[in-house]
């Protein structure tokens, strides 16, 4: 199959269809029972409702040879004999197949049925070594720290499939992204799922904004006060129309002085840029808005300004025209530089991060020396050190206004994390989510910039999202108690930031995403985590914990993150994670907490119901002796008297729960129109024992685990499962709250009685 003309053509036919009918393309993996049957098919294999007939015609005309699938993927190009080199084994390299499709390439090893899926969306480079006497070998960088070298026999092939990538990880366009060609296999995802989760006007009412102190500013509604600010914005009640636009054309990009977080104590965070003040430049309307600001808080009669950049970098820029506030100007304010570098020095600082942890040799001494030269520790205490300033101010009553150079980046790290210092809520899933919405999403970090996420200047990537991450996985190192989430929900929000997969962290601001129509378009990251919350939960988590919580920025205290950075390596992990290990333990805990209430429950009705029937009893005796009817000797054996029982319940003529027969207490039905296999079916539906983790090293699939792969319990059989296995969830009869918990397909099929 002649892969150019065939993508070329795939292109034509779909830039033809009309949107409503867009080509999308799916390589999730389909299980059995969720595929349906299609009236389509192409080469025998089903074709989805979604393709058009005009794409299967066409194929079924210019290509003879049947496509490879790879499972229910579409395969554009196979290249067998590839050796994988881990950097820790070079001598004895993984003999594989190596798969190339649209979003994916896909490295299976045969012997050990491992597969190693690398989305395109996540390649951060792609390098073509010189070749060697056993091939041509590939070296693939990924934005979420894998580091992989394939050998490809044939140096052709390598070509190839290095031309391939290269066009395919980087689109030219925002509008190739894979979020706009991503479809989900299950249909428990509808589109609009998550979208409508945050909104910005409901986040500042949970802090009691607008009041009669701060109020929303209508100037944005259309973007023309500041493009890259969201449409609502919240000033000072005092702040007029002249006052927000002479400061908005004060400051770099429009981004004006703008509440972000208010404290229960009245005292706030703002968030704007650099004054273009130069060397002389002021701005009598800029001036009268911090002054509003100031008087905002009665409980203080100061406010602080933070320039969150070294001062020599601020003065600098003065000769650009821009700078800082001249404190001649601004009265009751006091002015404080912190140190945090510029973009490019920490785009450096990541590149010899990843360098000191890919040393093919590594010792002790290499690594620590690799590790300190890189300054990545040092710029990650400087942002915690800037955090807990404005936190530790604030919590004392005194408000804040918060500026780097334009406003988007270091400004949204320390704003952010003085917040999620300050306010316990920011602290839970929901609440994290919220404030990523709020501080990065609404007031515009230029994530598709940052990310990398098309073709670009190279300039503007840098890891701010990344290091906000670290900082908090820093704060949650240090108080694992105040945390509900835990640190694989920090890794699937790194991971999906870069994979376009969802919409959500597409684009560079809040306008931007609108005339995109992502939320039409595409899925969103929170309706896609929603359905796995049970993955992210701290089981050490306390709901009540102090309001507010303080980093401890002693050097042995900052910590390198093994988890993000060298997540990839064989070895240096432990083989399941505490905090895996505690997460099933309390869920095992849950389930048979919600077991025993159920069968508790149960009893309590079993109990009623004999009662009931003894005093019916009673009452047929009494009756007989009234009648002066002869009573019937009983003989003290209870075999006789139990067999004469069961005698009379068969030959009655009512359907008394009893009455069936082979009695025991799985038969036992509490109400007339229950089935009398139901107690049975509830009592076996809920595992009592559960497999230990540490046994399991290979999923039923032969799927092997390593120490990335997430294992799962079925609630229903006690087995361990990979994510794959354990797609569903479903209430069990057994428990008494009725919430959906995950299950196997085996046992998915029993509970919903499918036939395989």
């Amino acid at each position: 199959m002649d892969l150019t003309r065939f993508m070329n053509k795939f292109n034509e036919i779909e830039r033809q269809l009309s949107p409503t009918s867009a080509l999308r393309l799916s390589f999730d993996n389909i299980s059995p029972e969720t595929e349906e049957p299609e009236s389509k098919r192409l080469w025998g294999v089903p074709v989805p409702p979604f393709v058009s007939d005009k794409v299967v015609t066409w194929l079924e005309e210019e290509f003879t040879d049947p496509p490879i699938f790879y499972g229910d993927t579409l395969v554009l190009k196979k290249v067998e004999n590839v050796r994988m080199i881990d950097r820790y084994n070079t001598k004895n390299p993984i003999l594989g197949t190596l798969y190339l499709t649209a979003t994916h390439l896909i490295f299976v090893e045969p012997d050990t049925n491992k597969e190693t899926w690398i989305l395109h969306m996540h390649i951060a480079s792609i390098e073509k070594l010189p070749l060697t006497t056993t091939g041509s070998p590939l070296l693939i960088r990924c934005k979420t720290f894998l580091s992989v070298t394939f050998v490809i026999p044939k140096d052709s092939e390598c070509h190839d499939v290095y031309m391939s990538l290269v066009k395919l990880y980087q689109p030219v366009s925002i509008n190739k992204l894979y979020c706009f060609n991503y479809q989900p296999v299950k249909d428990d995802l509808p589109k609009s799922a998550g979208w409508d989760f945050f909104k910005l006007e409901h986040e500042f009412k949970r802090m009691r904004v607008p009041n009669d102190i701060w109020t929303l500013c209508s100037l944005n509604a259309n973007y023309e006060l500041c493009d890259t600010y969201p449409r609502q914005i919240y000033v000072p009640q005092e702040a007029n129309t002249a006052m927000l636009i002479g400061s908005s054309r004060f400051r770099s990009k429009g981004r004006l002085p703008a509440l972000t977080y208010l404290h229960s104590n009245k005292a706030s965070i703002c968030r704007c840029s650099q004054p273009l003040s130069g060397f002389s430049a002021r701005c009598l309307e800029d001036e009268q808005m911090l002054e509003a600001i100031r008087k905002t808080n009665p409980n203080s009669d100061y406010m602080y300004v933070v320039d969150t950049r070294p001062r020599i970098n601020a003065l600098a820029n003065r000769a650009t025209g821009k700078g800082y506030e001249n404190e001649a100007f601004y009265e009751n304010i006091k002015f404080h530089f912190l140190g945090i570098e510029n973009i490019h020095v920490q785009r450096t600082s990541l590149q010899k991060l990843v360098e000191a942890c890919e040393q093919k040799t590594p010792t002790m001494s290499g690594f620590l020396n690799a590790l300190e030269s890189s300054g990545w520790l040092k710029h990650i205490r400087s942002i915690l050190d800037t955090s807990s300033f404005i936190s530790n101010v604030v919590d004392k009553g005194v408000s804040v206004v918060v500026h780097c150079s334009d406003g988007w980046d270091r400004t949204a790290q320390v704003c952010s994390l003085a917040a999620l210092m300050l306010d316990p809520f920011y602290r839970t899933i929901k609440g994290f989510q919220s404030l990523i919405e709020k501080d990065w999403l609404s007031f515009g970090h230029k994530f598709s910039d940052r990310c990398g996420h098309i073709q670009t200047d190279n300039r503007e990537v840098s890891p701010i999202f990344t290091q906000f991450l670290d900082c908090t996985w820093q704060l949650m190192s240090q108080r694992n108690d105040a945390f509900e989430f835990n640190e694989r929900f920090l890794l699937i929000l790194h991971d999906h930031v870069h994979s376009c997969q969802f919409g959500t962290f597409v684009g560079n601001c809040e306008k931007d995403r609108l005339d995109l129509k992502l939320t039409e378009r595409t899925f969103s990251l929170w309706g896609y985590m929603t359905n796995h919350l049970n993955e992210y939960i701290n089981p050490l988590y306390k709901p009540n914990v102090d309001e507010t919580i303080k980093a401890n920025l002693a050097p042995q205290c900052i910590k390198f993150w093994r988890g993000m950075y060298s997540r990839f390596e064989s070895g240096v992990h432990p083989r399941e994670p505490l905090g895996d290990l505690l997460l099933a333990s309390k869920d095992h805990c849950n389930s048979l907490e919600d077991h025993v209430q159920h069968l508790t429950k149960r009893i309590a009705s079993f109990k009623n119901y004999l009662s009931k029937s003894a005093k019916k009893l009673q009452d047929v005796t009494v009756t007989k002796t009234n009648s002066k009817e002869t009573p019937t000797t009983e003989i003290n054996d209870n075999k006789y008297n139990y067999d004469k029982k069961l005698s009379e319940l068969s030959s009655a003529d009512d359907d008394h729960p009893l009455k069936p027969s082979g009695i025991s207490f799985a038969n036992l039905s509490l109400s007339e129109d229950a089935d009398p296999n139901g107690l049975a079916e509830e009592i076996d539906s809920v595992a009592v024992d559960w497999k230990p983790m540490r046994k399991v090293t290979v999923c039923s699939c032969s799927t092997p685990f390593d120490q990335f792969s997430k294992k799962t319990h079925c609630w229903k059989c006690g087995d361990v499962f990979c994510e794959r296995c354990i797609d569903k969830n479903i209430p069990l009869p057994g428990q008494d709250s009725g919430r959906p918990v995950p299950v196997c397909r085996t046992c998915f099929r029993l509970v919903q009685k499918i036939s395989p």
